[in-house]
């Protein structure tokens, strides 16, 4: 790929962009992304399951330290799988001061999936984060560079201080990256750091410095990120609210609608022209998942779009494929509905939810769930009453919550996003006689997609929604 990439793959939930999406999307020449959310839990459940194709486990042989690889499959690995109904061994949450064995797990979980991604071939691919997920900044990106991701994509924050973690793990030196943390007062420490060279024995060489593209939702945000981040910004994409996954509140004091979502207007609308004065390359997310969107989005300045709800159900993505089907089926059949949930996310961002039987998408079902918080990438640092950081979930258990700080009112209504996002890609963990059940995102174009179903079938590839969208469109000589 010698220019822009027409096409971003969006960085959809917890493994739904696999490294096998990524890897087809690149393979087609544009640009595949990894999610990069939760990547620690993902392998050493996939390693609990036996990692039956190998894998996984080929990704760890490439790994420049063995001895960290090694101790990663040692601890998580199980000759034929775990036993049908047993738990997963569930890793540390995520601390400011994680173990070390914790560290080194992200790092090597970013670096395979990264590494399977670009196994093969030597075509672009990219890594997408939350910056709300802080805690796994600097061990996940270690672990991608290593594995020489060619772009990090970051939205759901401000993430001014990220390019300069970039640019120091790529001259193989110690980054450092802020913590938000509520309450925090002027002398408090809430910095996180990491040295490469203590993963390697001292021994950390450059690396490549991936180019940096910031999800932005505003023309605000996109001024502030090219002026004022501390590194270079590469590009920008320009996420809308019908995108799946979290949304940016709408801008202003919030209104809902009859159906009880958030009501965005005339505020939350980018002007294109404005963003395209700035000078960077831009992409448009959101709605766009279609060859008349991608003609649009180039009219108006755009090098591209990003696509994510069409590439979330091929059959390449890694969300369960009972769920797929039974979403397609619905899609086909003209009942499927995507619910903006203003609530759900204890991140406090609106969520859309895909209405999906049997799943927390249905108030009953979530409601016969033990509430319970113990995966821990959406819980919110705080500064306790003697100065130390502690964390807290509003999806918690409301008594354990409110002793923590938070209130009763702030708990109403949030959901458990990343034992359901787990769920959805084939990995729920069993508490004794209760299975934990999906929660599926999807944006608001999930209709749309029956434009890429095969006739007769409820299935179609990566290669067929790409050819679709690139229909009609001159490609460059």
């Amino acid at each position: 790929m010698s220019q822009e990439p027409v096409i971003i793959q969006g960085g959809m939930g917890s493994g739904v962009s696999n490294w096998r999406l990524a890897r087809a999307v690149s393979l087609h020449g544009q640009l595949g992304v990894v999610s990069g959310t939760a990547l620690d839990q993902i392998l050493a459940w996939r390693l609990q399951d036996g990692d039956p194709k190998g894998h996984m486990r080929r990704a760890l042989d490439a790994f420049p330290n063995r001895a960290m690889a090694q101790r990663v499959l040692e601890k998580y690995f199980i000759e034929g799988g775990k036993a049908p109904g047993a738990p997963y061994k569930r890793v540390t949450m995520p601390l400011i001061d994680a173990p070390v064995e914790v560290r080194e797990l992200t790092v090597v979980a970013n670096f395979v999936e990264v590494w399977l991604a670009k196994e093969g071939h030597s075509n672009p691919v990219g890594i997408n984060y939350l910056d709300k997920l802080q805690l796994h900044h600097l061990p996940a990106t270690l672990g991608a560079m290593l594995a020489g991701v060619d772009y990090v994509l970051m939205g759901a924050g401000i993430p001014l201080k990220y390019p300069g973690v970039l640019d120091a793990l790529a001259a193989g030196q110690p980054a450092a990256y802020p913590l938000n943390v509520t309450g925090a007062q002027a002398g408090d420490d809430t910095l996180m750091r990491i040295d490469p060279r203590d993963y390697f024995d001292g021994a950390a060489g450059p690396l490549k410095r991936p180019r940096f593209l910031a999800i932005v939702a505003s023309n605000t945000l996109a001024v502030t990120m090219l002026k004022k981040a501390n590194g270079r910004v590469d590009g920008l994409i320009v996420e809308g609210p019908t995108a799946g996954g979290h949304n940016a509140p709408p801008r202003g004091a919030l209104q809902l609608s009859e159906a009880g979502e958030p009501m965005y207007g005339e505020r939350d609308v980018v002007d294109l022209g404005k963003l395209a004065a700035l000078g960077v390359p831009f992409w448009l997310a959101g709605g766009f998942g279609s060859a008349e969107k991608l003609r649009e989005a180039q009219a108006a300045g755009a090098a591209g779009i990003q696509v994510g709800t069409a590439f979330a159900y091929c059959e390449e993505s890694g969300l369960d494929p009972d769920a797929r089907r039974t979403i397609l089926a619905d899609v086909a059949a003209g009942r499927a509905r995507v619910f903006t949930d203003p609530l759900a996310s204890p991140t406090g961002f609106p969520f859309k939810v895909v209405s999906l039987e049997g799943s927390n998408s249905e108030t009953e079902v979530y409601d016969a769930r033990p509430r319970i918080c113990d995966l821990g990438y959406l819980r919110e640092a705080y500064r306790t009453e003697d100065g130390t950081i502690g964390y807290r979930c509003p999806a918690e258990p409301v008594t354990v919550y409110v002793s923590k700080g938070g209130t009763q009112e702030e708990a109403e209504g949030r959901k458990c996003l990343c034992n359901g996002l787990m769920a959805n890609i084939g990995l729920p963990q069993m508490r004794g006689q209760y299975q934990e059940r999906p929660l599926v995102t999807s944006g608001d174009d999930l209709t749309g997609i029956t434009r890429f179903l095969r006739p007769g079938s409820l299935s179609y590839s990566a290669s067929d929604v790409l050819d679709a969208l690139l229909a009609g469109l001159e490609q460059p000589s």
